[in-house]
């Protein structure tokens, strides 16, 4: 085998072998839920506390 095989031999298996790793991150269902819950009851606690667009102002000019 010549130089120039071995490094490519060498380079497919080291490429071979990283190609399977695979990394696995698990989430607690209950905290995500939980987590999820909060962010629902943020939204709706700021959507509550808006203030309505107040009424856009006769723009026409005349009195009636």
């Amino acid at each position: 085998m010549n130089p120039a095989s071995r490094y490519l031999f060498a380079a497919a298996v080291a490429l071979s072998a990283s190609a399977c790793v695979t990394i696995n991150i698990y989430f607690p269902a209950a905290a995500a839920e939980k987590a999820a819950d909060r962010i629902i009851d943020e939204v709706w606690q700021l959507r509550e506390a808006a203030p309505e667009a107040p009424a856009a102002p006769d723009t026409q000019g005349g009195t009636k």
